[in-house]
């Protein structure tokens, strides 16, 4: 741990992975909020495997046809937004099997794009990194765009808090009022899509649903309003990034897995001290 504090300072790469940590936990804990009290996580879960079907022909444009500004995270968010607004019109219209629609989307995303990928020239390095996430190579440009991403996530939410709230708790009342769920439906998945993508930077996509709701599953236990939750869930997930990095550092362990294992265990840790609580509590 001493080395990880000792090297901190001197490199950047260092300092990056934490201000990556930093403006990931910013949305993770907003829309990883929503994701717990909405039971969305398949939802979630879909769209973060279809990214990868974007950054796989992100890549392929860039390596074969010389398209330079179709970089992956572009590829990444191009295909996370059009997985939401797919997901958000199968489920709010209630036409097909919600069930058998993520599963195709799921599925279907990671197969295009590993078809991508093999059919890319080259060595397929940034597979690994798309698929588990290296946090340690997060570049300027990249901490440049999580930062635009947070903006995104902030303001949307701070201008529909209320309305995102209502469907999330009382969709009933929300029809009764008139309000147009679908509309809100479908921004609050787009949202989230984008939280997917900025924290695939760190862990992932297989482990990224991990990050966006066990700080959040843990928060809940602890907090009662969802704005204090999100704010539990922020701190939450920066405690595990910034923990992570500094266990995997001097043993060079990979950072993304260790994240997740430092959030599993403090959401075991939190469970178990709610549960204590409970049975003092009925005593």
């Amino acid at each position: 741990m001493s080395l990880f504090w000792h090297d901190l300072w001197q490199y950047s790469f260092l300092q990056n992975a934490i201000l990556a940590g930093i403006l990931s936990s910013v949305a993770c804990g907003i829309m990883g909020s929503f994701v717990v009290v909405r039971r969305t996580t398949y939802v979630a879960g879909a769209i973060a495997h279809c990214v990868l079907g974007g950054m796989g022909a992100a890549r392929y444009a860039q390596r074969v046809h010389g398209v330079t500004w179709m970089t992956p995270m572009t590829g990444a968010v191009i295909a996370a937004v059009l997985a939401a607004l797919i997901v958000a019109k199968v489920t709010y219209s209630g036409r097909q099997r919600a069930d058998t629609v993520l599963s195709a989307v799921w599925a279907i995303g990671m197969a295009v794009g590993i078809s991508f990928i093999t059919a890319t020239p080259g060595y397929y390095e940034d597979l690994m990194s798309y698929l588990f996430g290296n946090i340690l190579m997060v570049g300027h440009g990249a901490l440049r765009q999580m930062a635009v991403l947070d903006v995104i996530v902030l303001v949307v939410t701070l201008l529909f808090y209320d309305k995102f709230l209502l469907i999330s708790f009382q969709p009933e009342l929300a029809v009764l009022r008139g309000m147009r769920m679908g509309v809100y439906h479908t921004l609050l998945l787009v949202m989230i899509a984008l939280t997917v993508v900025l924290l695939t930077q760190v862990v992932g996509l297989i482990m990224v649903i991990a990050l966006l709701t066990l700080p959040a599953a843990a928060a809940a236990q602890m907090a009662g309003r969802l704005w204090h939750v999100m704010l539990v869930a922020m701190m939450l997930s920066l405690l595990y990034t910034t923990g992570g990095i500094a266990l995997s550092y001097a043993p060079e362990w990979p950072a993304g897995a260790t994240v997740i294992e430092c959030a599993g265990v403090g959401y075991i840790l939190v469970m178990l001290y709610r549960r204590g609580l409970n049975r003092f509590r009925h005593r």
